[in-house]
């Protein structure tokens, strides 16, 4: 597809003044939903970030379709372009997901050194029998140094 000159300009301008108010109405979406326009009114959390997500995706669609002119190129090509934004995506969310992982394992590690847990190298077996406690059906293990206390008595 081939536009003139005038009709080019005027397709920029649309889009441009599209980009804009759409723009404007996320700022305004911004500024009410935390309170800044009207005092004490806030808009909940999941209604203000869909929006936002949402019109911003939009404004991705229409800079792609538009002035990168995928809209006019055949599919084969829009397809080998997509593909690797949504690897990326995905890729995006396994790592928010191992990185919440290693937190979480992080904050156990620091709950346990706040109380002063003992690391398995540091703990005897008899601190953890007086701890827990031998258990009926258990005898208690000795531990090489003792056997050789009680052989040479």
């Amino acid at each position: 597809m081939s536009l003139s000159l005038e009709e080019g300009k005027r397709v920029v301008y649309k889009g441009m003044i599209l980009l804009g108010v759409i723009t404007l109405i996320e700022v305004f979406i911004a500024l009410v939903g935390n309170g800044h326009i009207i005092e004490g009114f806030h808009l909940p959390k999941w209604i203000m970030y869909p929006a936002m997500i949402l019109f911003s995706l939009y404004k991705a669609y229409f800079i792609i379709s538009e002035f990168m002119h995928m809209k006019y190129e055949n599919k084969g090509l829009v397809i080998s372009a997509a593909w690797p934004m949504i690897l990326i995506v995905w890729a995006m969310i396994a790592f928010l997901n191992e990185g919440g992982a290693w937190h979480d394992r992080k904050a156990q590690v620091e709950l346990l050194n706040s109380i002063d847990y003992k690391k398995p190298a540091e703990a005897s077996v008899e601190t953890f029998l007086n701890e827990v406690g031998p258990k009926d059906d258990v005898a208690p293990a000795t531990t090489p140094a003792k056997a050789d206390s009680v052989e040479q008595k």
